[in-house]
């Protein structure tokens, strides 16, 4: 790790000086301290002390010596975990009947986990400073649980139900992979298979292999540190890991130290990294790429402890000498290289079989099979005195910091935002000046409040250019003066690496706005995101970052000169199948309608918000007062004929509108009765689908009133495709035989919005075509005869026009 560590020789001369030194470097039943590990942990013990943040150099090896012993009952209850129903704190081997009869989890990176957990834990210990942690490989969560219980860094929940010794071990086992329901169908166990609001310092699930590579950087706030435990098959997924180096500044980035699990294995073959060629490769991708890749013994916790601190020190180093001049960004991001095989510690390693069960056959009913385990977990067992000392030590250590569930992103609230008046219009323009306009006033009004816009692309397109000329492309090499090395926007052609930026910036304002179509990209970085704070939500514990919006603008109805690749209303379809109370769809018509949701969003905490509207010039249909009845009900009056038998017309998205208020001004002069309805949030008005989604329902009588049962005939234009609109408004859609709903039918190509909206049937002609139906009257009762020959599809669609 430095070309300036003691010889072999030296470090025999400080055995025989050192007792503790000596007897931490024997190593601990399969942990093993190579030469270059014992050196880092020489120069590593005298750092400590010369910094004050240790004793004496008696009191680092004896801590070191308690993380070998917490990682060997990590590794040994990890396996249990797998396949054990019950664990015998003596140390016996277990009968057939202590196994399970159906043993899962994913054992082999877990147990590649234990150390560099372990050794996490170490270096909080011996600096008295709590680092927060992300894992990217989710499914690793045995490592983190088995370790948090065997520290006691366990949520309240989990302390009630497994901090009772072999009791408590115990339950853990049987719930592990348990699958066990409480009344409602919630999972009873405060135990899952990934990463989740239960495990004890956890900040996001880690389902989805790579995102986390795409947000570590983007985590921490200045003064902070970050550990990101990182996966060699996450690093084959997409581009925009390796870009860390050009995202992060010392200014308003914490440190972030990304620690990559190399075992060179997926689930059923080598990943590139499995090979010497792959590895070598690697190493020289991040080189160039602005990284300082340091490879080290990933089946060692003390060679964790070592690395980790070393990279504070030279990513410290290196942001000093950027303050004297000697260095410009980007600076060399320490980044550490964990060598391991699969499932280091027990049976099976380095095999594909480690991945998930190890073992040949399963222990309760194959007796070799349940010989191999007993073996194999022999040399992992610690007796109980000494793994009660080695806790004691650790719970030491916690005096006067918190504990590492209590970390500072585990705890992330920023202040509330400071709101800027709102500038209401009267003329026609671009509901995206709103939020331009907007969010610059908001970050000018909270400096506090770090600010990242996510870019794929084109801001200025996407008229967002006040955005982007107070807030800057972040770059390493300015052209223009839209781009300067601290700004603030991310910009790169990767939708996951963009968005990635504010999910992980909880701790202060977010913008993201994209095509509509390209938006999809996004969703899954968004939805794991949302499930972790659902999961906190449910806990008790909610997420505390501030709400944000995602824009899909230059969307599906004023894309069609882009071809059909450009016009997708899946995004906010998708979204809308979430849980209301953790993302809002909203399709705001005009700026003022955009205007007056912003407040809200920004105020909310632990949810988002997708925002689906124009770029274009629009017309300005609702006032201030009308704009703030629309974002607290989710709908509006705009228009009404009164008559028996009205037919209720339910607009939704911006064009929808234009089109369904041509379509009320033919049914004014046929003299038939009707109400236009605005419908801005669907989501107000769905079915709950359970306690919380309640929240996020319209207010009482508001459903009644807008959409009252007597209207029976409805007629919706919908933004989104309508089976979709219909499968989710079924409430204010009752009966499908007297409704009728509109919207986009996968039909495109290069077309203009008028051209689009004949396309998918969803103009002002089809909606009165719908009216015609439903009311039972010939279609030219409504439409001109060459208007219903167009509807019809048998004449010009020119016409319509």
């Amino acid at each position: 790790m430095n070309q300036l560590l003691p010889s072999l020789a030296e470090l025999d001369r400080h055995a025989e000086i050192q007792s503790e030194f000596a007897r931490w470097r024997t190593g601990y039943g399969v942990i093993e301290h190579a030469l270059e590990t014992q050196a880092a942990v020489f120069r590593l013990a005298h750092q400590l002390v010369q910094a004050h943040l240790q004793p004496d150099l008696a009191s680092v090896y004896r801590l070191l010596q308690a993380v070998d012993r917490l990682g060997s009952a990590g590794l040994w209850l990890v396996v249990h975990m797998t396949y054990a129903r019950r664990a015998r704190l003596d140390g016996s081997a277990l009968d057939a009947e202590d196994f399970k009869s159906s043993p899962e989890g994913h054992t082999g990176g877990s147990l590649n986990m234990v150390p560099a957990y372990a050794g996490y834990l170490g270096l909080n210990a011996l600096t008295g400073s709590t680092r927060s942690w992300l894992m990217g490989q989710g499914h690793c969560v045995a490592a983190i649980e088995a370790l948090n219980l065997l520290t006691d860094n366990m949520q309240p929940e989990q302390a009630r139900a497994y901090g009772e010794g072999e009791a408590g071990i115990n339950r853990l086992l049987e719930d592990f992979y348990g699958y066990h329901l409480a009344a409602d169908g919630s999972p009873s166990a405060p135990l899952g298979s990934h990463v989740n609001a239960h495990t004890g310092g956890g900040i996001a699930e880690g389902g989805y292999l790579g995102f986390a590579e795409l947000q570590y950087a983007h985590m921490p706030l200045p003064g902070e540190t970050l550990v990101a435990f990182l996966s060699d098959g996450a690093a084959e997924e997409q581009r925009g890991s390796d870009w860390i180096p050009r995202w992060w500044r010392a200014e308003d980035c914490g440190m972030a130290l990304p620690i990559m699990i190399a075992n060179g294995r997926r689930i059923e073959q080598r990943t590139q990294l499995g090979t010497h060629e792959g590895l070598e490769g690697f190493r020289q991708h991040l080189s160039r790429c602005g990284f300082d890749p340091i490879p080290f013994d990933g089946r060692d916790p003390a060679a964790f402890v070592c690395m980790l601190w070393e990279m504070e020190q030279r990513l410290a180093r290196r942001v000093e000498e950027k303050a004297r001049g000697l260095l410009s960004y980007p600076l060399p991001i320490p980044y550490g290289i964990a060598e391991t095989v699969k499932g280091f510690g027990f049976y099976g390693a380095a095999s594909n079989a480690a991945h998930n069960l190890p073992l040949p056959g399963n222990p309760r009913f194959d007796d070799s099979s349940r010989e191999l385990f007993n073996t194999h977990v022999a040399p992992l067992f610690v007796p109980q005195d000494e793994l009660e000392s080695a806790r004691d030590l650790l719970r030491q250590s916690r005096q006067g910091r918190p504990a590492e569930r209590d970390s500072a992103l585990a705890l992330r609230r920023p202040a509330e935002p400071v709101i800027p008046p709102l500038n209401y219009q009267g003329n026609a323009c671009s509901p995206m000046a709103a939020v331009d306009d907007f969010f610059v006033a908001l970050t000018c009004a909270n400096p506090s409040l770090r600010p990242r816009v996510g870019n794929p692309d084109e801001l200025a397109s996407n008229r967002l250019g006040g955005v982007l000329q107070a807030l800057k492309h972040r770059v390493i090499d300015p052209e223009s003066e839209l781009e300067a090395v601290d700004g603030k926007i991310i910009t790169a052609l990767n939708e996951e690496a963009v968005v990635s930026a504010c999910l992980a910036n909880q701790g202060g304002l977010n913008l993201v706005a994209s095509y509509e179509a390209f938006c999809v990209k996004m969703l899954g970085a968004v939805r794991q995101t949302l499930i972790f704070a659902r999961q906190q939500k449910e806990v008790g514990r909610p997420a505390g970052w501030l709400g944000w919006p995602l824009i899909a603008t230059s969307h599906t109805w004023e894309n069609g000169k882009n071809q059909q690749s450009h016009q997708d209303t899946s995004f906010c379809e998708a979204l809308l199948g979430e849980m209301s109370d953790m993302v809002r769809v909203l399709f705001p018509a005009d700026h003022n309608s955009a205007l007056a949701l912003l407040p809200s969003i920004y105020r909310a905490r632990g949810n988002l918000a997708c925002l689906v509207m124009p770029k274009r010039e629009r017309p300005a249909v609702f006032n201030q007062a009308q704009a703030e009845q629309l974002a607290k009900d989710g709908a509006i009056i705009v228009d009404e004929q009164a008559g028996g038998d009205a037919i209720l017309l339910i607009a939704n998205g911006s064009y929808q509108l234009t089109e369904m208020q041509r379509a009320a001004a033919r049914l004014k002069e046929a003299d038939v009765a009707y109400r236009l309805i605005y419908l801005q949030e669907p989501g107000r008005f769905r079915a709950p689908r359970d306690r919380w989604e309640i929240d996020g329902l319209a207010a009482d009588g508001v459903t009644e009133r807008l959409f009252p049962e007597r209207m029976e005939l409805r007629v919706m234009l919908t933004h989104m495709r309508p089976e979709v609109a219909r499968g989710h408004l079924w409430p204010i859609l009752p009966d499908a035989r007297r409704n009728s709903v509109l919207g986009y039918r996968n039909r495109g190509g290069t077309l203009d919005t008028e051209g689009m909206q004949f396309a998918n049937r969803a103009s002002w002609a089809n909606v009165l075509a719908a009216c015609a139906r439903l009311l039972d009257v010939p279609r030219t009762a409504l439409l001109k005869p060459d208007e219903a020959a167009a509807v019809a599809g048998k004449g010009d669609p020119r016409v319509l026009r």
